[in-house]
């Protein structure tokens, strides 16, 4: 096979579709984080408002997570270089890191804004509860940090 055949001229659409899933499933995730802590916040805001800077943590972890998509889809634009041919295999790559980081930073987001609305709730009526609704947030958190680690070794394993 020539070096026709592994670098096709659709190769480079499989790059993009992966820094676009990496940037709009990681927004997504911190949206919807965001969006269900929001309503937890809300509704405890009326009733004990000296509680609201304490309740912004699930806020700030949701937003983290949007950065982690935004770091991958800056390193796959950096792999599309126009001056040298682009395989489908870096391709396909560049495609898996997106989805890898964009899917694990989406299940996070949900898994925070669930803890974050919920856990807000309960915070309102036993301040002990704070520790353990932070451990679980960081916990939550982890979970698109990995889907980021993975799609780093992805994308050297893939630039090598």
């Amino acid at each position: 096979m020539s070096e026709v055949d592994y670098a096709p001229a659709f190769a480079p659409f499989f790059g993009f579709a992966g820094c676009a899933a990496a940037l709009t499933l990681s927004c997504a995730g911190a949206g919807i984080g965001t969006a269900k802590s929001g309503i937890g916040i809300a509704g405890i805001g009326t009733f004990k408002p000296e509680l609201i800077m304490k309740s912004l943590i699930p806020v700030i972890m949701s937003g983290i997570l949007a950065v982690y998509g935004l770091v991958v889809a800056v390193l796959i634009a950096g792999g599309l270089n126009p001056s040298k041919p682009y395989t489908l295999f870096n391709g396909f790559m560049h495609l898996a890191c997106g989805l890898c980081v964009g899917f694990a930073s989406l299940a996070a987001g949900y898994c925070i804004g669930i803890v974050g609305d919920e856990g807000v709730r309960k915070l309102m009526l036993e301040a002990r509860l704070f520790v353990g609704v932070v451990l679980i947030l960081i916990f939550a958190e982890v979970l698109g940090l990995y889907g980021m680690i993975i799609s780093l070794i992805l994308n050297t394993r893939g630039s090598g």
